[in-house]
């Protein structure tokens, strides 16, 4: 009897040992399943992060910054569609935003903010106007390079403000315009002006497309070095944490 009990008992532990090791492995997939779902919701609506690998930006972002991008700040795409989540703010004329440009589907973009909808915006010899008045732009950088018409630009026509001659309009990289934004619409322009691919090029942006305000760079290295592991010798110190503007 106490010989039959005895194994009872013991087959009785050997359960107990497996229910709780079933348990506690459905406790773990539980936890990781709840991991990735947050990592999802906080990559998806509140921040994602970029890497720059392009000089357009310059001297404002390098190649080889990794930034943090602010999406709950000026709403979020929910994924597949076109439908936002509004944001905490709007955006404003100077915000450095990342996107998703309509011009391909290979990559994101970001560059700065400069033409709102209801703005007018032109550029004449380099110096950018908006609703009539000169921007000041201590953030941009000129390259001595030759200018000429790009027929990448003939889109213009179609957004010239009042009065103006489609017909003999031949806009340059350096001076176009005037151009009338419209409703929920925004103009992008990089600030190395001679070495970027922007709005001035491949037209105008809507809303819907925008995905963050760049809040700050939090960590960066110079990619074209050619010393052996550039991202561990080639460290930027002074640009860790520093707010973009």
């Amino acid at each position: 009897m106490s010989r039959s009990r005895s194994k009872r008992d013991e087959s009785d532990k050997k359960g107990d040992r497996k229910g709780k090791a079933r348990g506690g492995f459905q406790e773990t997939l539980r936890s990781l399943l709840v991991a990735v779902v947050l990592f999802l919701i906080l990559r998806s609506f509140v921040v994602q992060t970029f890497v720059i690998t392009s000089g357009s930006m310059e001297e404002t972002l390098l190649v080889g910054d990794f930034l943090v991008v602010n999406r709950a700040a000026v709403g979020s795409r929910i994924p597949f569609t076109q439908i936002r989540i509004p944001g905490y703010s709007d955006v404003q004329r100077g915000d450095v935003l990342v996107f998703d440009p309509s011009h391909t589907d290979e990559f994101k973009l970001v560059k700065r903010l400069i033409g709102l909808p209801g703005d007018t915006v032109e550029m004449r010899d380099r110096v950018l106007h908006v609703n009539g008045q000169e921007l000041d732009e201590p953030y941009v950088r000129h390259l001595p390079l030759a200018d000429h018409p790009d027929p990448w630009m003939d889109w213009q026509s179609s957004h010239l403000a009042p009065g103006m001659d489609r017909a003999a309009y031949r806009p340059t990289r350096d001076t176009w315009g005037p151009l009338v934004i419209p409703e929920d619409r925004y103009f992008m322009l990089g600030d190395n002006r001679e070495e970027s691919l922007d709005s001035r090029y491949w037209g105008l942006l809507e809303g819907w497309r925008l995905e963050g305000r760049v809040s700050f760079i939090y960590f960066s290295y110079d990619r074209e070095s050619v010393r052996p592991f550039p991202f561990l010798r080639e460290i930027r110190g002074s640009r860790l944490f520093d707010r973009v503007r």
